[in-house]
């Protein structure tokens, strides 16, 4: 039996007129899964669905032995009494409660203190503990909209493009958080994001949707990887992941949209890093990679 069973549809209005958002899926516990497509695919709509925030005409959601949706036998539970946390693009902090205030109200046991200051141990907040929320960085507010999403102990976490008003480095430090997080918590968590580098950092599975079908589902190399170079490519990208095994580094760079696998010695491997900016070129039919500096 699967772990958690998602079994819906929902007409979705888009910018060419209506569509119908259809889900059919099985999600084991502890995986973290990327939703990735244009916008108004209808990937948000999943979590909102899945969270109790909106409704379908016809659905069923199971999590373990729990029926949270059966339209059938008109089962539907409240967001309260669904295990979800959730994580919103624009933070949705209370303005008039401080950080320590706004941890707090995610509590299902307000007595449970305790844990709240675990969290904010947990995500770097302890010198902020009292601050006002309009006095921090983005950063800062989203570390305290995760810690809260957290409080209520959830089976599922939700994130809604969690990142995209960040800059690059601070969304790779909370990027670094999140992962561990994820496996601290033991959490199946589902992230909606268009940043291809992000999902590659984060989740082990994609769905792709168009239109409001998955139209794709799979690892992130069945999804993204290119697996023909162009003899007279030459492309700047990114290095999203260096893996290296049996004495043969696999180095995947993303390009746009695209991710380009190639393979190199793990000695030359070592003179990159994750989140590195490079070329890559081909010479002879032998993918080269050289670091991109900006001149001065």
């Amino acid at each position: 039996m699967s772990d958690i069973v998602l079994r819906f549809c929902k007409k979705l209005l888009g910018s060419k007129g209506e569509f119908q958002l259809q889900v059919d899926k099985q999600l084991a516990f502890g995986e973290f899964v990327a939703l990735f497509g244009k916008s108004g695919a209808g990937k948000t709509s999943i979590l909102r669905i899945l969270s109790g925030l909106e409704n379908v005409e016809n659905g069923y959601i199971r999590v373990g032995d729990s029926v949270w949706l059966d339209s059938a036998k008109k089962i539907n539970l409240p967001p309260q009494k669904r295990c979800i946390g959730f994580v919103f693009q624009n933070h949705a902090l209370f303005p008039h409660l401080n950080v320590y205030e706004n941890i707090c109200f995610g509590l299902k046991n307000r007595q449970d203190k305790v844990f709240a200051n675990e969290l904010i141990e947990l995500m770097d907040l302890t010198h902020l503990k009292k601050s006002n929320i309009s006095r921090l960085s983005g950063g800062q507010s989203q570390r305290v909209a995760l810690a809260r999403s957290l409080a209520s102990r959830p089976q599922i976490l939700l994130l809604d493009e969690p990142f995209s008003a960040l800059d690059n480095a601070m969304s790779k430090t909370l990027q670094n958080t999140l992962k561990e997080i994820h496996k601290h918590f033991k959490l199946t968590t589902l992230l909606v994001s268009h940043n291809v580098s992000e999902i590659f950092s984060l989740a082990s599975r994609t769905l792709v949707l168009q239109n409001g079908e998955i139209i794709r589902d799979g690892s992130n190399d069945s999804i993204f990887i290119q697996k023909n170079l162009n003899a007279k490519i030459k492309l700047m990208g990114e290095i999203v992941n260096i893996h290296i095994e049996n004495l043969i580094a696999t180095i995947s760079i993303l390009c746009e949209n695209e991710v380009y696998k190639i393979t190199y010695d793990p000695t030359e491997a070592a003179r990159f890093k994750i989140g590195e900016q490079v070329i890559l070129a081909d010479k002879t039919f032998n993918p080269v990679l050289y670091k991109y500096r900006i001149e001065d």
